[in-house]
């Protein structure tokens, strides 16, 4: 079983959460609130997904890169790899 699929409704919550942060954004652009305020809307909601982004990727190491169950040598390599990538793709 996936690590995924174990914390599935954890992690779907936590996007459920994140989509309501997303729609809170949406409605004070549409009420026309203070910059201010929108700001510290949109800050919110970057952290939620810094941090679910966070929790997949420290399950990703610990399932995939770093547990010896994990495969061979060449597959935890590989998990590393794209790990890298998507790390790489996060920050630009």
């Amino acid at each position: 079983m996936s690590h995924i699929a174990r914390e599935k409704t954890k992690l779907l919550n936590r996007v459920r959460r994140i989509r309501g942060q997303i729609e809170a954004v949406e409605r004070a652009l549409e009420q026309e609130i203070g910059c201010a305020d929108v700001l510290q809307l949109i800050a919110g909601a970057r952290g939620a997904i810094n941090g679910l982004m966070l929790e997949v990727m420290e399950d990703h190491i610990r399932m995939h890169v770093v547990e010896p169950e994990a495969g061979s040598e060449s597959e935890r390599a590989e998990a590393a790899e794209e790990l890298i990538e998507v790390v790489r793709s996060y920050l630009k």
